[in-house]
């Protein structure tokens, strides 16, 4: 009895085990690419620091640095940076001097520049840029290919299906 119930809890263990060895690396410190703990091809699942600039895959939860890169996979949570680019998609918040996500956006973007493929949630900035947006854009300079929602800006604009093309103040499209 105590050789089977020890077997499965080995069985149990082993099954636990292996995704856990395949997840991305909890941690990242890096200087600069390749100067970095977690080589770029690889993801971060927790936190990631860095001096001058990083890239991986995708980081998850925490993301500070000067230029802050991701090259393609899903990432979330808080990226704070000078410079933030995501290849690939974004949810949570990402605020930078140039916060750029190439994928889909979701949540809160703040920068002087902004900018998203596509996405849903709120973009403050000096200039917003969005292919499809889906919530609020609040500055200077606001401009979507496609909304649903609204702008708040001195120049506001959207490319197609809009309340009006080009407005000040304020833009809506619903």
């Amino acid at each position: 009895m105590r050789i089977v119930f020890g077997a499965k809890v080995a069985v149990l263990i082993a099954t636990l085990a292996a995704p856990l060895a395949a997840q991305d690396s909890p941690i990242q410190l890096s200087l600069f690419t390749p100067v970095q703990i977690v080589p770029e091809t690889k993801g971060v699942s927790a936190v990631r620091l860095n001096l001058i600039y990083s890239v991986n895959t995708s980081v998850r939860y925490v993301d500070l640095g000067l230029v802050n890169i991701t090259s393609g996979g899903a990432s979330a949570g808080v990226q704070w940076a000078l410079v933030a680019l995501n290849k690939g998609s974004f949810s949570g918040w990402q605020n930078a001097a140039g916060a750029v996500t190439e994928g889909r956006f979701e949540g809160l973007q703040t920068g002087w520049y902004t900018s998203a493929k596509s996405g849903q949630g709120v973009q403050i900035g000096l200039v917003n840029t969005a292919g499809d947006w889906s919530g609020l854009q609040l500055g200077f300079v606001n401009y979507t290919k496609r909304l649903d929602g609204l702008q708040i800006g001195l120049i506001n604009i959207i490319k197609e299906g809009g309340q009006f093309p080009f407005f000040p103040i304020v833009n809506w499209s619903f």
